[in-house]
């Protein structure tokens, strides 16, 4: 079992972080109901992939494990139901916010409205482009890009074509895997030609841009998914070609996805897929209703290693994000160029624990 936060030996932050946290630093405005407790609203960013789908299943555990009474909602990745979705929220008297909103810019006014009211928000995944949050929960998604590039060049032993599946670029998610992704390539594997194709989180968009990458290039030997919403089109699409095949194949065309799901450790057990990076959809869950928690009890934090083998980094004055481990997982639990790896079936992944 993973240990929580260390809430109680919290270092407070600086003046003037402490004032970027969303509520007065003696939690004053922030305080719960007396004799109840505290309400705290969580909107959902969507639920029609496997990943949010769990996160939405841990939310309930962490809420009750830290004695929130939680009201949610669901804003189906458009920014104008999540606006509305807050203002219901407020409404219910909620005195802290979980966000995930996958449009990072356009959440700027509702982040203002919040720190107005002095109501502390925690982003979860995404962080914003403008505007505070008491803390943002999230994996270093620049070591998602490192890592799938690192995989794919040994694998590919730094030569051919490769095609990436990212996902909406104007999420910081879908820009920091791109970004990190093709430097990574152009420095260590230059003589691997990269592919790039804008989905915007979609899986038919994805499945259509493989299939035309594929026919155009029949000769790509890697994918690199950036979210497991493009799994099941790209197996589909390799099936129907023929390239569903075994790693011994020599068709074999290696792929690498993003989150951790389930599904896609059966399919690296199975030979379909080769890799993922483990997004830890638990932990997401975990922390940010601790960080709330710790929000409405006033305490604050400072950049910094913390109990929970992450990091506390300060990305610009005023915000905060601890950065979650996020393993690289294939089948032989290998090292690829200085990324080591677990096996599918390792024990710690949460993929293999949901439900259990």
């Amino acid at each position: 079992m993973r240990r929580g936060l260390a809430l109680g030996t919290a270092v407070a932050l600086a003046a003037g972080l402490t004032g970027a946290c969303g509520g007065d630093a003696g939690g004053g405005t922030a305080a719960a109901p007396q004799g109840g407790k505290p309400v705290v609203g969580v909107d959902y960013p969507r639920s029609d992939t496997d990943f949010w789908n769990s996160f939405i299943k841990y939310v309930p555990q962490f809420g009750a494990e830290n004695g929130l009474e939680l009201k949610t909602s669901n804003s189906q990745n458009d920014i104008s139901k999540l606006t509305a979705n807050v203002q219901s929220l407020i409404g219910q008297g909620v005195k802290g916010l979980v966000l995930a909103p996958q449009d990072t810019a356009a959440v700027a006014p509702t982040l203002q409205q919040l720190t107005a009211k002095k109501i502390p928000v925690v982003m979860v995944d995404t962080r914003p482009e403008q505007g505070d949050a008491y803390m943002v929960v999230r994996a270093d998604n620049r070591a998602y890009g490192e890592k799938a590039c690192k995989f794919l060049g040994e694998k590919l032993s730094g030569k051919g074509k490769v095609i990436m599946l990212q996902g909406d670029l104007a999420s910081i998610n879908g820009r920091d895997r791109t970004e990190a992704f093709n430097e990574c390539m152009k420095t260590d594997y230059p003589d691997i030609t990269v592919f790039g194709e804008a989905t915007n989180w979609d899986g038919a968009i994805a499945s259509q841009k493989l299939q035309t990458q594929l026919t155009a290039n029949p000769d790509i030997k890697g994918v690199y998914m950036q979210s497991s919403f493009a799994l099941s089109g790209t197996l589909q699409v390799l099936k129907q070609r023929g390239l569903l095949v075994p790693p011994t194949d020599p068709k074999h065309v290696f792929v690498i996805s993003n989150d951790g799901i389930p599904q896609e450790l059966k399919e690296i057990a199975a030979g379909n897929i080769d890799a993922t990076v483990s997004q830890p959809a638990d932990l997401y869950a975990k922390y940010a209703l601790e960080y709330t928690k710790a929000a409405i009890d006033g305490k604050t934090f400072k950049p910094g290693a913390t109990d929970h083998d992450s990091n506390i980094v300060q990305v610009r004055p005023g915000l905060l994000e601890d950065q979650l481990s996020a393993p690289l997982v294939t089948a032989d639990g290998g090292t690829y160029g200085d990324v080591p790896s677990v096996k599918p079936d390792d024990s710690s992944l949460w993929g293999n624990t949901l439900g259990g």
